[in-house]
């Protein structure tokens, strides 16, 4: 692997765990809006999946990455 599909690789992992992070981040603040106030309130399941699609398309990234990586360094014509 040549340095401009290293680069690339390195690209498409930033984006899939920047993903994951982020979508960890607001499941997290939903969850604390949630459960602070006094008495809690209940936890709905539809926000959290609407929430944790980004995680998953990070996931999905990272197991295609080497595949995405080649395909921009080809595309990018690096």
């Amino acid at each position: 692997m040549d340095a401009p599909e290293r680069g690339a690789l390195k690209l498409v992992w930033f984006i899939a765990a920047a993903l994951v992070l982020v979508s960890l981040v607001e499941i997290g603040l939903y969850l604390t809006v949630c459960w602070v106030p006094q008495p809690p309130q209940p936890v709905a399941i539809l926000p959290l999946v609407w929430k944790s699609i980004p995680a998953w398309l990070g996931v999905i990234i990272l197991i295609k990455a080497k595949a995405l990586a080649e395909w921009i360094s080809e595309r990018l014509d690096l």
